[in-house]
C-alpha cells in the first residue's frame, strides 16, 4: 500500500507541470493579455471585467498608480502591442514590468512553478490583493454551493439507484425515471431564472433572496436565526444545482446493483436463507458502489469548482466559479493559474483517496499487487 501510494504523489509532479505548461502555452498565444489590458484602460478603451465582480470594493486596481503616472506624462510615441501607439516605450517598459512580461516566457514559467511549489501565488494583476485571499474570499460561496450539491446528490441518489434497481421493471422504476429524466434536461441556469421568477419576486412570490448567502446583518443575529437566514438564502441556487445533479448518478447506481443482483454469489446467498435485506446491503452493497466511488472525484471538483458558474451569476453569488471566468476575461493570469493549480491538485489527491477507498470497502482489492 505504501509503495502504491508513493507512485501515485510521484506522478502527481509530472501531471501537474503537464497541466501548468499546457496553460501557460495556451495563454502566450491568447489575444488580450494583462498588458493589452493594462493599455486599453490607459487609452481609455476598457473598463476590466474586474470591476464587475460582486464586492469588487475590496482592494483597488493595481494598475492604478501606472495610470496616475501615465496620465501625467501625457503618454505618446508607439508601442509593439494592439493599441499601443500614443504611449511612450518607457511607460510600456513599466507595465510590462510590472506584470513581469520584461523576463523571456520560460524563465517566468519556472519561476511560478518554483513559487507554486511553494504556495506562494502572488498578487492579483488587476486588484491589490494576494490570490489567496481573493480565493479565500470567494470560498465560503463555493463550499456552500459544492458540499451541498454532492451531499443532495448522492444522498438521493444511491438510496434511489437501489429501490430503482430493486423495483426494477416496476411502475415506481418507470416513473421515477421520467423524473429523473425531465429533471436531468431542464439546464439548472433555466431553473434558476424559473425559481426566482416564481418565488424570488420576479412575477409570483417573494419569498427568497436572489443575492448573497447570508444577509448583511447576519453576524448580529442569534445562532439559530444564523442558521435559518442562511438555509433561507441557498434555498433556491441550491434546488437549482441538485434536480439535476442526482440524474446520472441514480441510473448508475440502479445499472451497477442490477447487474450486481443477476451475478450467481447473490443466487448463493439467498438459497443459503438470507434476506433480502442481508443480500442487498451485505453482499451486493459494496460490490456496486466501487463505480459509484470511481465518479465521485470528478463530480465532486465539477461541483465545487465549475458547476456552479452560472448559478453563482444569476443568484449574484461571489464565488471562484465566477472569479475563474471573470479572471479568464480579464487576462489577470495570476489567478487563473493559481485556482488551476490548486483545483488540479486538489483533484488529483481526491482521485487519489477515492483509489483507498476501495480497498476499504472491497478488502479483496490489492494495490500493492497492481501497476499504477
Amino acid at each position: 500500500m505504501g509503495a502504491y501510494i508513493l507512485r501515485r504523489i510521484l506522478l502527481m509532479i509530472p501531471t501537474l507541470f503537464g497541466i501548468m505548461l499546457l496553460t501557460f502555452v495556451i495563454a502566450q498565444f491568447a489575444p488580450g493579455g494583462p498588458v493589452e489590458q493594462m493599455i486599453a484602460q490607459l487609452s481609455g478603451q476598457n473598463v476590466s471585467a474586474t470591476q464587475a465582480i460582486s464586492g469588487s470594493s475590496q482592494g483597488d486596481f493595481a494598475g492604478q498608480n501606472v495610470v496616475k503616472s501615465t496620465t501625467e506624462t501625457g503618454a505618446q510615441g508607439t508601442g509593439g502591442y494592439r493599441g499601443g501607439r500614443g504611449l511612450r516605450p518607457e511607460i510600456l517598459a513599466r507595465i510590462e514590468k510590472q506584470f513581469g512580461f520584461d523576463k523571456p516566457p520560460v524563465e517566468r514559467f519556472f519561476t511560478m512553478l518554483w513559487n507554486y511549489i511553494r504556495f506562494d501565488f502572488g498578487n492579483s494583476y488587476f486588484r491589490d490583493i494576494s490570490v489567496i485571499d481573493l480565493i479565500k474570499e470567494k470560498l465560503p460561496v463555493s463550499i456552500t454551493l459544492g458540499v451541498w450539491m454532492t451531499l443532495l446528490g448522492y444522498g438521493i441518489s444511491i438510496p434511489l439507484g437501489i429501490r430503482k434497481a430493486v423495483k426494477d421493471g416496476t411502475r415506481f422504476d418507470l416513473w421515477t425515471s421520467v423524473v429523473v429524466i425531465v429533471g436531468y434536461s431542464i439546464p439548472s441556469f433555466l431553473l434558476g431564472v424559473l425559481l426566482i421568477v416564481l418565488f424570488a419576486g420576479g412575477s409570483f412570490w417573494n419569498i427568497f433572496p436572489i443575492r448573497g448567502i447570508v444577509s448583511e446583518n447576519w453576524a448580529s443575529l442569534p445562532w439559530y436565526q444564523q442558521i435559518l437566514d442562511y438555509l433561507w438564502h441557498i434555498t433556491l441556487p441550491i434546488t437549482a444545482l441538485a434536480v439535476g445533479a442526482f440524474a446520472t448518478s441514480t441510473l448508475l447506481v440502479k445499472n451497477s446493483f442490477l447487474d450486481e443482483i443477476r451475478k450467481q454469489y447473490v443466487v448463493t446467498a439467498r438459497a443459503k436463507g438470507l434476506s433480502e435485506r442481508g443480500v442487498l446491503y451485505g453482499h451486493v452493497f459494496r460490490n456496486a458502489m466501487l463505480l459509484v466511488i470511481a465518479s465521485f472525484p470528478a463530480a465532486f471538483v465539477g461541483a465545487f469548482f465549475g458547476g456552479s458558474l452560472l448559478i453563482e451569476a444569476i443568484f449574484s453569488l461571489d464565488g471562484l466559479g465566477y472569479l475563474g471566468y471573470v479572471s479568464v476575461l480579464n487576462r489577470d493570469y495570476s489567478v487563473v493559474f493559481a485556482t488551476l493549480y490548486i483545483f488540479s491538485l486538489l483533484g488529483l489527491v481526491i482521485n487519489l483517496v477515492s483509489d483507498l477507498m476501495y480497498m476499504w470497502i472491497d478488502p479483496r482489492i490489492d494495490f500493492e499487487s497492481r501497476a499504477v
